[in-house]
Order: C-alpha cells, then sequence, then structure tokens
C-alpha cells in the first residue's frame, strides 16, 4: 500500500509529512505514554527525564529538544592535512590536531528510524575542533591531550560542512530552525549481515558508498554509555553551539579497520572528502542502537 502524506506548515513552508506518523500526530510534542506503546520505540524512561518545553526560536515558538526514539550510526573518523581543515573552517575556528600535521574528518551516516520529524536518513561531513574556552579556542590541554580527554569523556565538538538528508520535513527544520548545510537526496543505512550506507550526488548517481563486514556488537545498559556531539556553527552571522546527546545500547569500534571500503564516484561528499584530503580512516564506529536528544542552538560566548 502506497505511503500516505498529509501537507503541514513549518516556518512559512509547507511541506509533506507522514498522514498518521508522529510530526503529523504530535507536532513535536509526544504523548510519551503512547509513544511506549509503538512496538518499534523501545524504552522511553530517559526521555521522561528531559522535559520538552515550548521556546521561542528562529522560527517562532515551538517544543523542544527533539527527540530521536531509536537510531543507528555508522561513523569514519578520517586522518586529514591540518592546513586543509582549517582553509574550511571560519575564524576563529581550528580543527583539532590528532597528530601532528593532521586533523580529523568525520563522515556519519545517521539512520533514524522512529522520531518526533518522521523516519529519516542523514549524513554528515564535519571537522572535528577543540572545545571553545574562555580564551578563544584554547581550553588549556595541549591538542593532542584534548583529543584524548575527549575520548575519555565521550565529548566531541566539531563544525559540519555538509549534512545532507532525505525529507524534506527535516530539511526545512534543519535549515530554518539551525541554519545547516542541508539538502535533499536519496541516502540509505543498512546495518544487517553486512555494513552498508550510501548517498546519492544531486544527478541521482551515486555519490558515496561505504561497506564493512558486520562487526560483533557491545550491548549496554540504557544511559550506561552516554555521548555528547556539539555542533559549533554560525545562527543569524553569531556563533551558536548546538548538542546532540546519544544514549547508546548496542554498539562497536574499531580502530585502523582495514577491510572498509569508501567508494567516491563523484559528488558533492566526494568532492568533499577529496578537497579535504581525507584518506586513511583513523577508526569506525558503528552503532547499531541509540537513542538521541537534539537541543537547539545556544549562543556560544567564548569567541566573544
Amino acid at each position: 500500500m502506497a505511503t500516505q502524506l498529509t501537507e503541514v506548515e513549518f516556518a512559512g513552508h509547507t511541506v509533506e509529512v507522514l498522514k498518521g506518523g508522529y510530526y503529523d500526530r504530535y507536532r513535536s510534542d509526544p504523548n510519551l505514554d503512547e509513544v511506549a506503546e509503538d512496538p518499534a520505540v523501545g524504552n522511553v524512561d530517559w526521555f521522561r527525564r528531559i522535559p520538552k518545553v515550548q521556546v521561542d526560536s528562529r522560527v517562532g515558538r515551538i517544543w523542544a529538544p527533539n527527540f530521536y526514539y531509536r537510531a543507528s550510526i555508522i561513523q569514519a573518523n578520517m586522518l586529514a592535512p591540518f592546513d586543509r581543515l582549517a582553509a574550511m573552517l571560519p575564524a576563529p575556528l581550528k580543527p583539532l590536531r590528532a597528530i601532528p600535521g593532521y586533523g580529523i574528518a568525520a563522515l556519519t551516516f545517521f539512520s533514524y528510524t522512529v522520531c518526533d520529524n518522521d523516519p529519516y536518513d542523514e549524513v554528515s561531513v564535519a571537522v572535528v575542533v577543540p572545545k571553545p574556552g574562555k580564551q578563544g579556542l584554547v581550553s588549556g590541554l595541549l591538542p593532542e591531550l584534548e583529543l584524548l580527554n575527549a575520548l575519555r569523556t565521550r565529548k566531541f565538538y566539531a563544525h559540519v560542512l555538509a549534512l545532507p538528508v532525505n525529507t524534506e520535513i527535516a530539511r526545512v527544520r534543519g535549515v530554518e530552525g539551525y541554519q545547516l548545510p542541508k539538502w535533499c537526496t536519496d541516502i540509505s543505512v543498512n546495518i544487517s549481515d553486512t555494513v552498508h550506507a550510501e548517498i546519492a550526488g544531486t544527478t541521482g548517481k551515486p555519490d558515496l558508498i561505504l561497506q564493512a563486514p558486520l562487526p560483533e556488537f557491545t550491548d549496554v545498559p540504557s544511559q550506561s554509555r552516554m555521548v555528547t556531539n556539539t555542533m559549533v556553527h554560525l545562527v543569524d552571522g553569531h556563533w551558536n553551539q548546538t548538542s546532540v546527546q546519544s544514549n547508546t545500547l548496542s554498539f562497536a569500534q574499531r580502530s585502523f579497520p582495514r577491510d572498509v571500503t569508501l567508494t567516491r564516484h563523484g559528488g558533492p561528499l566526494s568532492d568533499l572528502l577529496n578537497g579535504l584530503g581525507a584518506t586513511q580512516i583513523l577508526s569506525l564506529e558503528i552503532t547499531k542502537d541509540a537513542q538521541l536528544v537534539l537541543n537547539l542552538p545556544r549562543s556560544l560566548k567564548a569567541f566573544g
């Protein structure tokens, strides 16, 4: 049976969403008791600890934060020349140094199976940066020590260069609400017998394809492995930070993997990775099951 759609208004745009889907029913203010009855969701106890509030934003009054009840993530952290990464960052941002002369470009595929915006997939290319500190970009640690500290605390900062999605509601919310570099294209993420993720270019032909053998996953109790990724970006000409909290439930990590194939067919993301000089995969992180909370941008004082 064909998927039924309905039109909704968001930030002055008319977009189509799933008829009877989460956005159509709840407009980002879900009844968690009803959500818990959805067999595709699982446990929602973590979300009960994070009450939604109606707040002012650049698109008017909205409910925040945004909940992602079930998600999977494939992230390839790639070494790239420091100078090339720095050239792609707006001042005063600089890359976080991983080893002398090199920083990290992160290529990440997301699949949001159940969320407030209805199901969608997303791909990010981002440059890992130091935690903004009281003195510009310096947080008081040597770069390599800061990277180790970020790995230890699982708190990372990055500037996103590209963030394509595959639904219009996700594109409009990202562009209008967060001023993030989003556009719509075909994306698929699959973690089953193998790991396979791909994104199409502007012509519909493949752009990037990532393939890897299925690793052995570690399952952990809810809220025992929390990760915070913070985007550092400009909103209406002012620096902001937008944090994403992740409640990891099942994951695998591999360092310097030799059996990962990343094929670049030519397209926006292929060209971007080539321009960054991102070649060697430093680590591959595959999250089979996670819950996420996306917060609204907050003013960043560190650069002022």
